[in-house]
């Protein structure tokens, strides 16, 4: 399935995603090694009763309808706001990569959604499927073009995928940054602690701001493309410093 290449800047995605504003190409090497320690984002992201919790297929349990409830913010977010076509059930959003390899990261107060991101290793195997990118690239899914990336797809423990990356649109405006900051340190503390150096995956391009207010860093590892009427850019995360 061919898609469009043509920039474009999406009103229904905006404040959804976290930023990413598209540096020129740059190798892995040259990420900066600057940025917030992982004590400055806990306490940056911890105002009001935000509460961030990371499940896995042990945990599930032990948090009543965290899971369910992040779930169908997932759908609101991705099929009822952005109308992205993927799958769903009772109210519920999911595809193949929601196996007990990954893990979900959930930011959530008084049992509202507010925020989440999935993690998967890119070592992670199911049937035919891998992990999206990968499986892009392979020309499994007709929904992602297979030249989305600029390099080979990763097989590696040191690298992980984070994708269904949202902001509820629920959310207040001065209360984003505060989320924005907490789902982030989550991703980046939850995929360093399992051995993960990089984290790579699938943003929307139009977005530039809070990323480097808060100086995360990012290369874009990917051109430009067009899903659902989303312009997005593959981009790599490195999250190993965030282990201060």
């Amino acid at each position: 399935m061919k898609h469009s290449r043509t920039t474009i800047a999406v009103a229904s995605a905006d404040g959804v995603f976290p930023a990413l504003t598209p540096a020129g190409e740059q190798t892995p090497a040259a990420l900066p090694a600057s940025g917030p320690s992982l004590a400055q984002l806990r306490t940056a992201g911890s105002s009001g009763q935000l509460k961030g919790t990371v499940l896995g297929f042990e945990t599930i349990g032990d948090h009543g309808n965290l899971l369910v409830n992040y779930l169908r913010a997932r759908k609101e977010t991705f099929i009822d706001r952005l109308q992205w076509q993927l799958p769903h059930a009772d109210g519920m959003e999911f595809d193949q990569y929601d196996t007990p390899q990954c893990r979900w990261v959930i930011v959530h107060e008084f049992g509202e959604i507010l925020g989440g991101v999935r993690l998967l290793p890119t070592t992670a195997a199911c049937g035919v499927y891998s992990y999206m990118l990968r499986d892009a690239q392979k020309g499994l899914l007709d929904s992602i073009p297979s030249d989305v990336l600029f390099l080979d797809a990763p097989v590696l423990p040191m690298v992980w995928e984070a994708s269904r990356l949202f902001i509820s649109e629920n959310v207040p405006a001065k209360r984003r940054h505060d989320v924005q900051m907490l789902v982030m340190q989550l991703m980046a503390r939850t995929a360093a602690e399992a051995g993960a150096r990089y984290v790579i995956g699938i943003v929307p391009w139009v977005f530039s701001r809070w990323l480097r207010r808060l100086g995360l860093a990012a290369l874009p590892v990917g051109p430009r493309f067009t899903i659902d009427r989303t312009t997005s850019q593959a981009a790599l995360f490195n999250v190993q410093r965030y282990l201060d």
